[in-house]
């Protein structure tokens, strides 16, 4: 296991000394753009593989109500029955094992919140083109208004536009990267966040809880109050020729936990479950939680870090607001020492959210999930 860190660590470091690009390969065209002047074809360059493009033989049935990922009523957690709070608890538990992807409902955010964030920033990227480019991002930090993910020239690129921002820690919140119109985007993010970060504090709790463990080892496992926090918001543009091309392309979240707050008038999250991708339905002022890969790790694969995409529509513009809590950049993760057996060997070696990072995005494409890639040799 150690030679196996080593090599990995070096790989990692002769990545860094290799990769000193600062600066998009390629001139940036946002895909709203596109989206005003296409009307019946779309570029090459947002034309995915015939293997990775939507199909109809390998989606779930989409118009079955009962296919869809679990809905699960927090209420139970905290009204004082004990064995609703025990159903709740299971019920989170198989989601997190078995899908790494639920819903949750009266959650404790407020819903007049959730429609507030979602329209301000629907209406940032309605504004005029040239108020946008002001916050134009680099790949140095991504913070910003952006339009594509990694720097490698000629890359085959996504149907989206997107809006990146720190939140935590505080040394890398600077409010002057964030929008200043409409008025109010900066209040609603600062009250947004905050809500969306008390929540994933009470989630990690019970996550610790379904794996035997007291509920603040998976918190301090990711630095306490020194956790990491930032907001993408992802502006998906009706798009001519859907069939061809994808949102967001095929991954797993890198970091420990995704708080999503989609668009529920709009599908287009498919989570993939076994052979099938599933289209998820949002549900009215729910947030869809997504086990990440830190937390697959820090759970010793108890919990399951599953890949998803983004489906485009043809008629319909689509937002949704991807809130990512994850561990202090420079602290090893690895699995929780309680989770360890002689019959339960650690499954991952240790390595820091900053180098994992670095991994996955000059390691690119990889047909598999990444986090599998640094499973100790047994």
């Amino acid at each position: 296991m150690k030679s196996s860190t080593l090599e990995k660590k070096l790989c990692i470091a002769k990545m860094i000394k290799t990769n000193s690009s600062q600066d998009w390969p390629e001139p940036i065209i946002r895909v709203q753009s596109l989206s005003e002047r296409c009307t019946d074809s779309i570029p090459e360059r947002y034309i995915k593989p015939l293997s990775e493009r939507p199909s109809d033989d390998v989606v779930a049935v989409d118009d079955d109500d009962d296919v869809n990922i679990p809905i699960i009523d927090l209420a139970g957690l905290y009204g004082g029955d004990p064995d609703a709070r025990a159903s709740t608890l299971k019920q989170i538990s198989e989601a997190c094992n078995e899908w790494g992807f639920f819903q949750i409902v009266n959650h404790g955010v407020s819903p007049e919140l959730m429609d507030m964030a979602r329209e301000t920033w629907r209406q940032f990227f309605h504004m005029p083109l040239e108020v946008k480019q002001h916050y134009a991002n680099s790949p140095k930090t991504y913070e910003g208004y952006g339009s594509r993910l990694g720097i490698e020239k000629g890359a085959i690129l996504d149907w989206s536009d997107y809006y990146y921002l720190h939140y935590l820690p505080l040394s890398l919140k600077d409010h002057n990267k964030w929008p200043t119109q409409p008025p109010s985007c900066r209040e609603v993010c600062d009250e947004y966040g905050r809500e969306v970060v008390k929540l994933c504090g009470r989630l990690m709790k019970v996550l610790s809880i379904n794996l035997g463990l007291e509920e603040d080892v998976l918190e301090k496992a990711f630095g306490g109050e020194d956790v990491g926090a930032c907001l993408r918001v992802n502006f998906y543009p009706k798009c001519p020729r859907p069939e061809l091309t994808l949102g967001l392309s095929s991954h797993s979240d890198p970091g420990g936990m995704t708080l999503l707050l989609s668009d529920d008038q709009v599908p287009g999250l498919q989570v993939r479950k076994g052979n099938n991708w599933i289209t998820v339905k949002p549900l009215r002022h729910a947030f869809i939680v997504n086990i990440g890969d830190q937390i697959q790790v820090l759970s010793n694969a108890n919990y399951k870090s599953v890949e998803h995409r983004v489906l485009v529509n043809s008629n319909k513009e689509r937002v949704s607001l991807a809130f990512f809590y994850n561990p202090k950049s420079d602290i090893p993760i690895e699995p929780a020492k309680e989770l360890v057996k002689p019959d339960q060997p650690a499954l991952y070696t240790p390595m820091t959210f900053d180098e994992y990072r670095l991994f996955i995005r000059l390691r690119g494409p990889c047909g598999k999930s990444h986090v599998e890639s640094l499973k100790s040799p047994r």
